[in-house]
């Protein structure tokens, strides 16, 4: 009786024992499976330049542009990289160019002016053959011509004479494009010329209060400040195609219709959002910026 009990105790333990070692053979099972199962990669940051993102466009003209109190028709093609005298035709605009806060500006070029412009010139036409005659045609009196008579529009001639160029700066001159230019001020060149940046000119450094001059003969179209990031901005016209800008100016000294000589004195170096003593240069042919050191002479 005693061995028959002692075996039912053995029996009776070893059936406790059992569901626990089912779930060491279960958890050991579930672990060589996971190890035995492919391996996910880690996400990684893809750092290639194809995934990088595009730079920052410049923001192209607008169809309509809105006239705001300060603006110009030579400040408006200037903002926008276009050239005046398209916007003006555009906009059927006579000189003097006057335009007045609010009124609307096209700046594209209308569909009707793109198709009344022939793709080809007409081929001249022949004259028609005329009899001969034995008389000699009348011949036509001379005339003297008569003054001009001044026009109340006229820009006006600045009085104050050229002022002499500041110390260091270069007195060379250049003729490119029909125009003689010279250096707008003394001063290294800190910034050259990026044809991707913003505001594409060159960046020459000075002090406060230096001369800045007049980089070739022309008429002041732009005195202002209403073109964000150029500060006190004066713009000169110098020929039909060609635009010269000047920025971060303390003080202007010249307004718009005024006549300036090349090396006259036309603002005061003043500083750009970086409190940088600079002055930003610029020259546009036909509204489209390009490198001013094309332009300006050689320095030694």
């Amino acid at each position: 009786m005693r061995r028959a009990g002692g075996t039912r105790r053995r029996d009776s333990a070893g059936a406790s024992k059992l569901p626990i070692l089912m779930l060491v053979c279960l958890a050991f099972a579930v672990h060589w499976l996971a190890g035995c199962a492919p391996r996910q990669p880690a996400p990684v940051e893809d750092r290639s330049p194809a995934s990088r993102p595009a730079a920052v466009q410049r923001r192209p003209a607008p169809p309509v542009y809105e006239v705001q109190r300060g603006d110009t028709l030579y400040s408006i093609a200037f903002r926008y990289g276009l050239d005046w005298r398209r916007v003006a035709e555009w906009n059927r605009i006579a000189a003097p160019y006057t335009i007045r806060p609010g009124q609307e500006l096209r700046l594209s070029a209308p569909p009707t002016v793109a198709a009344s412009r022939p793709s080809t010139p007409p081929e001249p036409r022949q004259p028609e053959p005329t009899q001969p005659t034995s008389q000699s045609p009348p011949q036509p009196r001379p005339t003297t011509p008569s003054p001009p008579t001044p026009r109340e529009d006229a820009p006006r001639a600045v009085e104050s004479p050229p002022a002499s160029p500041p110390a260091g700066a270069q007195a060379a001159t250049r003729n490119v494009a029909g125009v003689v230019w010279q250096w707008p001020t003394a001063g290294s060149v800190l910034r050259p010329f990026d044809p991707a940046a913003t505001r594409r000119g060159l960046g020459i450094v000075g002090r406060q209060g230096q001369a800045v001059v007049a980089a070739a003969d022309g008429q002041v179209v732009y005195s202002g400040t209403a073109l964000i990031g150029y500060g006190e901005l004066i713009i000169i016209k110098h020929s039909e195609s060609m635009l010269s800008a000047y920025g971060h100016n303390r003080r202007r000294l010249v307004e718009e219709g005024d006549r300036v000589r090349r090396g006259q004195s036309i603002a005061e170096m003043g500083m750009n959002e970086r409190d940088e003593e600079i002055l930003h240069f610029e020259i546009r042919r036909n509204g489209q910026a390009e490198d001013p050191t094309r332009f300006l002479p050689p320095r030694n």
